[in-house]
């Protein structure tokens, strides 16, 4: 497309508002909220629907239900992928939504072990497959929304909301951790605390909802191609950049979910106090959001490329000697120090990336590819993520296991990233 089809798209742009914004934000921090607080409260939770008398077989029957989430995702980013790449970003985003506040709901509500049986696993295991249903139709969309949604200039910045907004969830979900860990018995804690949790994040259901409904259609505005962008509007000529951002995605939500892991990993591990241990998960949703906002605004400037790569190649040499530490020194200032200088490396590179892959992809699939190529990569890795590092500290005896699975990670991801190419330079000459 030429210079028109460029001013059609920095018009339509200039016209969001920050609401808009919002709308898209609040929906993706609600959906995983949900994921946040089922990994913060995954002992509680594998208690109420999986009791043994191994407290290890417990807490990894609640891993695994939580990683059974993830199997509905691609079923998802195909199904409403499709819908927002033929029917409309808002139409996909409502939907998707709207089934993630009946599976929070849901989850929140079923009777323990004890009191229903079998039934309990059975029915905990199927909202979260619809959960993991509705966030694999969440991404694509919200990302291409954001994108095309953006000001002139300002794709990075606007963008990296939806990365942000995942940090936002975390610390949400800390806060209400700690808080209930401060205000509740051990028991109490146990029994219904976990449940509160979920339904504090469903209250805001009815205003995501009417605020969802105001959004602009985005799917049919104006866009200048890139370059590097297929001739074809299918998937089979975007293989490239797929294989590429499945193996960036792998590498930075190893990262995430290892990192919204630390609560769990400083209660079951480490043994630390409850509040200490969520205020792992405080620090790094803070700096979650404060970095992937800034790598954001910074890749605008400097290009995807470099934002992306620095901090990820940081945050690889600094994971072992930060975990190390904190198995070391067992205190909350080392625990909290390493997981904010970890979290803010790793925050400060995923922004970016997630960017120059959906810039990358062109319009017409967008919201599909996107959306399947982090359902795939979350599925496969980010959701088994938890799941095996807690099998492996459990098999080798050695907490500094989760540094040496991130490690492995972030390398892949490094190589992925250095062969992805600039999107910022080739949209200027667009």
């Amino acid at each position: 497309m030429g210079g028109a089809a460029l001013m059609a798209d920095q018009a339509t742009g200039a016209r969001i508002k920050p609401r808009h914004v919002a709308a898209a934000v609040v929906g993706n921090a609600l959906e995983f909220y949900d994921f946040t607080t089922f990994a913060l409260f995954a002992t509680q939770v594998g208690r109420a629907f999986f009791p043994s008398h191994d407290p290890f077989v417990s807490l990894m029957a609640s891993l695994a239900t939580f990683w059974l989430g993830f199997v509905g995702r691609p079923i998802g980013a195909v199904v409403l992928g499709r819908i927002a790449d033929r029917v409309g970003r808002k139409p996909a985003l409502l939907l998707s939504f709207s089934l993630m506040g009946v599976g929070l709901i849901g989850l929140s509500l079923i009777p323990p072990y004890a009191k229903i049986g079998i039934l309990a696993p059975v029915l905990a295991v199927s909202c979260r497959l619809l959960q993991g249903f509705a966030l694999g139709g969440e991404v694509g969309p919200t990302m291409a929304y954001l994108i095309e949604a953006a000001p002139p200039g300002k794709r990075g910045l606007y963008g990296s909301w939806q990365s942000a907004s995942q940090s936002i969830a975390s610390l949400t979900g800390a806060f209400v951790g700690v808080a209930l860990s401060d205000l509740l018995t051990t028991q109490q804690f146990d029994d219904w605390g976990w449940r509160a949790a979920f339904l504090i994040g469903a209250l805001v259901l009815p205003f995501g909802l009417i605020v969802r409904s105001t959004l602009p259609e985005t799917l049919h505005q104006a866009e200048p191609s890139l370059e590097t962008h297929p001739e074809r509007a299918d998937l089979s000529s975007h293989t490239r950049i797929i294989v590429l951002g499945v193996l960036m995605v792998m590498s930075f939500t190893t990262s995430t979910y290892v990192m919204s892991y630390m609560t769990t990993y400083a209660l079951h591990t480490l043994h630390m106090p409850a509040d200490v241990s969520f205020g792992a998960s405080v620090v790094n949703g803070a700096v979650g959001i404060v970095f992937t906002l800034l790598g954001g605004f910074l890749s605008d400037r400097y290009g995807r490329k470099l934002v992306m790569l620095a901090p990820r190649v940081l945050f690889l040499l600094v994971t072992l000697p930060g975990f190390y530490l904190i198995v070391r020194n067992h205190d909350a200032v080392t625990l909290f120090t390493a997981t904010g200088v970890i979290g803010a490396l790793s925050s400060l590179s995923t922004g970016a990336a997630l960017i120059s892959l959906t810039e990358g992809i062109r319009k017409e699939v967008r919201g599909l590819a996107v959306g399947g190529i982090y359902a795939i990569a979350v599925t496969v890795f980010g959701g088994a993520t938890q799941f095996i590092i807690t099998g492996l500290i459990h098999v080798t005896g050695n907490p500094l296991a989760p540094a040496y699975y991130m490690a492995a990670t972030s390398l892949i991801g490094i190589v992925a990233m250095a062969m992805m190419r600039e999107t910022v330079v080739l949209a200027k000459r667009a």
